[in-house]
C-alpha cells in the first residue's frame, strides 16, 4: 500500500447504506471518499478511480450477483471489504477464495467502518505477503531442480564431482556476472537441444 491518504470506492447500490459507510471512513479522517451506485461497468469505474480500499455494500446479494462481486474482487487485487446482510457458509468459503479481506455479515454501523477498514488492509497486506513468499519459494525449489539437473549433466558429460560440477557452475556464474540458476537453465536447455550424449 502506498503511504499518504488513501483513495476508498464504496460501491452501494443502496444510497442511505452507502451513506453510512461513508460518514464512517469520513468521520475516520479518509477525505478522498468515491461512492458509485451503479455496479454496471464497475471494472472500468474502479481502473479509472484507482483506489486504494474498496467497500461493497450488498443488501441481500443472490449467487450470481456474489460470484460477479468475487470475479472482480480476484481482479482487482486490492483489500476489500464486502458487506452483507446473511451469508451462508459456502457465501463465506467463496468469499475468502476470491480474496476479499473482510466479509462482513449484518454489521453497517457508522462506528464499525474505520476497524474494519483497517482489519482488511492489514489483512490483505498479511495474504499479499505470503503469496509472495509462496512464489519465491516456488521459484528456489524449481532454481534448485535446475541447477541439480545442471550439475547431473555436467558430472556425467565431463566426469566431476557433484561438487566439482558446482564449482564450475559457480565459477562460470561469477564469471558471467549472472546468477547461478540462469547459468544453470542455459546449460539445460543446451542440453536439451543437443539431446542425449550431446554435450
Amino acid at each position: 500500500m502506498k503511504p499518504g491518504p488513501l483513495v476508498i470506492l464504496v460501491i452501494d447500490e443502496n444510497r442511505i447504506r452507502a451513506a453510512i459507510i461513508e460518514a464512517g471512513l469520513r468521520e475516520a479522517g479518509h477525505e478522498d471518499v468515491t461512492v458509485v451506485h451503479d455496479v454496471a461497468g464497475i471494472a472500468r469505474r474502479i481502473a479509472e478511480i484507482g483506489p486504494d480500499v474498496i467497500f461493497i455494500d450488498l443488501e441481500n446479494p443472490n449467487r450470481d450477483m456474489l460470484e460477479s462481486m468475487f470475479q472482480l474482487s480476484r481482479a482487482v487485487k486490492r483489500p476489500i471489504a464486502m458487506f452483507v446482510d446473511r451469508a451462508d457458509t459456502a457465501s463465506i468459503e467463496a468469499a475468502v477464495d476470491a480474496g476479499v479481506s473482510a466479509y462482513v455479515v449484518d454489521g453497517l454501523r457508522k462506528e464499525r467502518v474505520k476497524p474494519i477498514l483497517q482489519m482488511a488492509i492489514s489483512r490483505f497486506n498479511a495474504f499479499s505477503r505470503m503469496a509472495r513468499e509462496l512464489e519465491e519459494a516456488k521459484g528456489e525449489l524449481e532454481n534448485r531442480k535446475v541447477v541439480d539437473r545442471a550439475k547431473g549433466i555436467l558430472m556425467k558429460s565431463r566426469g566431476l564431482s557433484e561438487d566439482e560440477a558446482y564449482a564450475l557452475l559457480r565459477k562460470t556464474a561469477m564469471n558471467q556476472n549472472r546468477k547461478l540458476a540462469d547459468v544453470a537453465q542455459s546449460l539445460v536447455t543446451a542440453a536439451d537441444l543437443i539431446g542425449p550424449g550431446g554435450l
